[in-house]
């Protein structure tokens, strides 16, 4: 089983709950895919090379991995375009999504690019297991209902700048209909 693991880059800490799940893919020998940004992506590559653990595949968006602390296999993925935005980074996190089965997120609940992981999981028909820090507390997320849930316990001014960013609830309501095997609305890369 391959787990994409991500999170917010303001998060440089991983709290004793999350570390139990992150001990528990390790001890099942998942394989993790995480990406190369600091926050938790670092923190979580830490706690990996802290416990020697090899089955990790770093994805870097360019030829060049800003954090790939245990040395392990890259995949570098060639972003949209030259400028280092959101797209050009997110890029490395629509490959992780696809390359995935299931997906643990750790979110700050303000973080659009860790949002935008869960939603691309879930345009997928992936699970994605998210730590919700406001509320300390794990949330499955399988269904564009349980997402929506989940939003309800963020400040209304972070749902408005997701819907401006992502567009939110277009999305949100792509996943609550059965999509037409050629219309299937995608975010941007």
């Amino acid at each position: 089983m391959r787990v994409f693991i991500g999170g917010s880059r303001e998060l440089t800490s991983l709290s004793p709950e999350v570390q139990a799940r992150l001990d528990n893919i390790v001890q099942q020998g998942f394989t993790v895919l995480i990406g190369d940004a600091n926050g938790v992506d670092r923190t979580v590559q830490q706690s990996l090379l802290d416990q020697a653990y090899r089955p990790v595949l770093v994805y870097c968006a360019g030829a060049r991995c800003r954090n790939n602390l245990g040395r392990w296999e890259t995949q570098a993925v060639t972003p949209p375009h030259a400028t280092k935005d959101f797209d050009y980074y997110a890029a490395k996190d629509t490959a992780m999504a696809a390359a995935a089965d299931y997906g643990f997120m750790i979110w700050n609940g303000k973080s659009a690019g860790t949002l935008r992981n869960v939603l691309k999981l879930l345009q997928r028909g992936k699970t994605t297991l998210v730590y919700f820090g406001p509320q300390q507390r794990f949330h499955t997320i399988a269904t564009g209902a349980d997402l929506h849930k989940l939003l309800t316990y963020c400040a209304a001014s972070d749902v408005a700048g997701f819907e401006r960013k992502l567009k939110l609830s277009q999305v949100l309501a792509a996943l609550s209909q059965p999509a037409a095997p050629t219309q299937q609305l995608t975010l941007p890369t």
